[in-house]
């Protein structure tokens, strides 16, 4: 029996990779954490160390159009 040819569009895969790392704000913002979080944090002082709790915004267009290809449903709330 042959398959029945699908109707509508398709679904479109999420990165996950970039998922993990960027997210929108309620805003429509891309943020992004910073990294070096990983090791070889003893040596830091305090203040460098607060510093990398911080998240960044996303600059530039190309960056933000580039991380919305790989997350295509980053701004569909629920």
């Amino acid at each position: 029996m042959p398959k029945k040819p699908r109707k509508g569009k398709y679904k479109l895969k999420t990165h996950k990779a970039t998922a993990k790392r960027f997210r929108a704000t309620g805003s429509g913002k891309l943020v992004r954490s910073k990294g070096g979080k990983g090791h070889l944090r003893r040596n830091r002082s305090k203040r460098a160390k607060g510093q990398l709790d911080t998240v960044v915004s996303v600059e530039g267009t190309g960056f933000q159009k580039r991380v919305k290809k790989l997350l295509p449903y980053i701004n569909k709330n629920k």
